[in-house]
């Protein structure tokens, strides 16, 4: 499967390469580090095509300074911290990239930032990874992130438990930085709006079963299961082991387990009104996700998938930071990332790379308005930002709606 999901993504990087019209000398060059392969590599693939519609929007309407290309180079972070450092010491040390994208999953990222890119002095951002543990790095300001902290996502999901009426829940959550974090923050809402955890604990990706882990949970009394996982690596088999053993029959999830495959794997009959899921979502209503989605449509993208709207306003954030700094100079970056997202100045809105060109090139402020909303940064490189949740309909689709924040 691995070795046809490599074959599938370097085809389409190539055709995406050759659509957008990428040079190979004299660009400006970006490091897109992503989760390319590992245990969401799915749910990366249109995230990584959004990134490059983006770059292909900026080069189309005349690309960077006087008429440069916006490079995206392809780095694979597997969802792995070692991984990761080795895909950004290449991006950063050899390939020399200006900004980093990525690295998809918290871990990977987390790692990434603290080994390679904040010693460089190389400012990053994330559309994905959402661990609370990334807002308090001493980062110099170097970290940014356009996708909301789990700090806010966990307590959606403990809000939403409450409203299910589930009074009481077990735990499970997988061994890393991404799951266990939302799981923390989640328990603490969950307990402090008046919901019981009858048992918790961590468990390790790519088992074979985990029946055992299950039982032990099983024995606090609960029926409803909040899992922290991801779908490739724990997930799916922890719902089937659930149900087989008749552990678990209700199920509340982040964005990790957001995948057709979960469906697929499991069957609409047995989850349709027994899983929730949540994730990072966009207002549809609002005009800039309208013309974000125009595009993506014309380029065969999904708009509504998991971080794929954060992944072209990473993107497209990053070259209008370029602009603005007026040079590939690393240490400009962060101060002009904050320049052009900030509250002040002419909106501009995804695709409008023209027209920001053109204010930038005037000394006049700009303020991008993304797909994903407004991308205010706070002290911490944060945004806010609005959830959806998703459950599974009995013809086996996921059926979803925006929660107010």
């Amino acid at each position: 499967m691995k070795g046809l999901w490599r074959k599938f993504f370097v085809g389409s990087f190539v055709a995406y390469a050759s659509m957008f019209g990428f040079a190979h000398g004299g660009d400006v060059k970006v490091g897109s580090i992503a989760g390319v392969t590992g245990p969401i590599a799915e749910l990366i693939a249109p995230i990584v095509a959004s990134r490059m519609m983006a770059a292909g929007v900026v080069n189309d309407q005349g690309g960077l300074y006087g008429s440069t290309k916006y490079r995206l180079l392809q780095f694979d972070s597997q969802c792995d911290a070692k991984a990761a450092i080795d895909a950004a010491g290449k991006a950063v040390n050899v390939e020399r990239v200006v900004l980093v994208l990525g690295a998809s999953c918290s871990g990977a990222t987390k790692a990434m930032v603290e080994g390679v890119t904040i010693p460089a002095g190389v400012v990053s951002i994330s559309d994905s990874a959402t661990a609370p543990g990334l807002s308090g790095l001493k980062d110099g300001d170097n970290v940014f992130r356009v996708v909301p902290s789990d700090a806010y996502q966990g307590r959606a999901i403990a809000e939403q438990a409450i409203k299910l009426g589930y009074k009481d829940m077990a735990v499970s959550y997988a061994n890393d930085d991404y799951n266990a974090g939302i799981a923390k923050v989640f328990m603490e809402a969950y307990e402090s709006l008046g919901g019981e955890v009858t048992a918790s604990g961590s468990h390790e990706p790519d088992k074979a079963s985990y029946r055992s882990e299950l039982a032990t949970l099983a024995r606090g009394g609960s029926k409803a299961l909040a899992l922290f996982a991801y779908y490739g690596s724990s997930g799916i088999n922890i719902i089937k082991n659930s149900l087989e053993g008749g552990l678990f029959d209700k199920f509340l999830a982040a964005d990790g387990m957001l995948d057709k495959s979960v469906i697929e794997s499991i069957g609409a009959e047995a989850l349709a009104g027994n899983i929730h899921i949540t994730n990072a979502a966009s207002d549809s209503d609002n005009v800039a996700y309208k013309l974000f989605a125009r595009l993506a449509a014309e380029h065969g993208i999904d708009p509504a998938g998991p971080y794929v709207a954060h992944g072209f306003d990473a993107s497209f954030l990053m070259a209008l930071a370029l602009e603005q700094a007026g040079s590939a100079e690393r240490g400009k970056i962060a101060k002009a990332l904050r320049e052009v997202s900030g509250g002040g100045g002419e909106v501009i809105y995804p695709g409008e790379w023209k027209k920001a060109k053109k204010l930038i090139a005037a000394g006049k402020a700009i303020n991008y308005e993304g797909a994903t909303g407004s991308l205010d940064f706070d002290e911490n490189g944060d945004v806010a930002g609005l959830y959806a949740l998703h459950g599974v309909t009995k013809s086996g689709e996921f059926e979803s709606k925006l929660l107010n924040e």
